[in-house]
């Protein structure tokens, strides 16, 4: 691990892109995560060929669902997914411990571009109303466990911070920013590259009482006298939401730099990044176990010229069955 307490970090190794980089803030008992996204961002959009509004959507998905993925202390996988009557009626994310992320958004094209015309292309706007689901899944042998928590119109990093106020206990304060470069490659060609980043801090001090707040409206708590908001946790929510998209999203302001900037009156330590990789979980071996699973009348209907193609919704590949390899002997 490294503190960081100069801009000018000699032969400190930055983070880069596609790094996650975990952080505490000892002086305001913080910790966090923050990440910018580069290449895997591209890769991942450009899959899909979404239109802009959608692409920006699924682009602020993934940086939340690595910032919170890459919390998880086993082998196991959290699913962040959208269910609404927007434009956009289901998003998928998922992260795979320990370093793979993979995303994909269900939209109705029209309505999109209706939405667009408009000037309707938030977040909040696109999902509509419905559900945002975080689902833990620690493999075949272990309990499932799901939060869930409505899509009211507020913002991602609104509904991420409600459910970790309903769901962990934990005060969280999310920043997420998205944007478009328009750059030029080595050959001098006009080339247009997304950018994503992110920041999650908690509030995590070792006296376990000074993380009480405010029962959510509804709960069976007494809010006649609401608990103060620990003093420390004030300063730092106050910095973290100073941050904007431009610094989440600049290459050349980076982690290491930004969290510098916020916090190096309190003193902030950084410890390794670790990498995520676009990695889709699907493959042949498993979608060939699940078209097994049917009937062979459901496998008949679904023959065409005596073979069966299955694409991943995920990452787009294309897996071809014959008759022979998925009907029973």
């Amino acid at each position: 691990m490294s503190d960081v307490m100069t801009e000018g970090l000699g032969t400190f190794n930055f983070a880069g892109d596609d790094h996650v980089l975990p952080f505490q803030v000892e002086g305001l008992d913080v910790r966090g995560r923050a990440v910018q996204l580069g290449p895997l961002l591209d890769t991942i959009l450009a899959r899909h060929a979404y239109p802009e509004p959608v692409a920006r959507l699924v682009a602020e998905t993934i940086v939340l669902t690595v910032l919170l993925g890459t919390s998880l202390k086993f082998e196991g996988k959290l699913i962040v997914q959208t269910q609404g009557d927007g434009p956009v009626d289901l998003l998928v994310c998922d992260y795979t411990s320990p370093e793979s992320v993979r995303a994909y958004a269900r939209f109705n094209a029209e309505a999109v571009e209706q939405a667009q015309a408009g000037g309707r292309i938030q977040p909040h706007e696109l999902l509509g109303r419905g559900t945002l689901a975080f689902t833990i899944d620690q493999g075949s042998h272990m309990q499932r466990y799901q939060g869930i928590v409505p899509l009211d119109g507020s913002t991602l990093e609104e509904i991420a911070e409600t459910y970790f106020r309903q769901s962990e206990q934990i005060p969280t304060k999310l920043r997420l920013g998205v944007a478009e470069l328009i750059d030029r490659d080595e050959n001098g060609k006009p080339r247009h590259r997304w950018r994503a980043g992110g920041m999650v801090a908690q509030f995590l001090p070792e006296a376990p009482e000074r993380m009480r707040q405010a029962d959510l409206p509804g709960g069976d708590g007494d809010d006649s006298m609401p608990p103060e908001e620990d003093d420390l946790w004030s300063e730092a929510k106050v910095m973290v939401e100073t941050v904007d998209t431009d610094e989440l999203t600049d290459p050349m302001v980076g982690a290491e730099r930004l969290l510098f900037r916020l916090f190096h009156e309190r003193g902030v330590r950084v410890y390794p990044p670790q990498p995520v990789y676009d990695r889709c979980t699907c493959s042949r071996e498993r979608l060939q176990g699940v078209l097994a699973a049917l009937s062979p009348d459901e496998i008949e209907h679904t023959l065409v010229d005596g073979k069966v193609s299955v694409t991943c919704e995920f990452c787009s590949t294309t897996y071809t069955f014959t008759a022979e390899e998925i009907l029973p002997a």
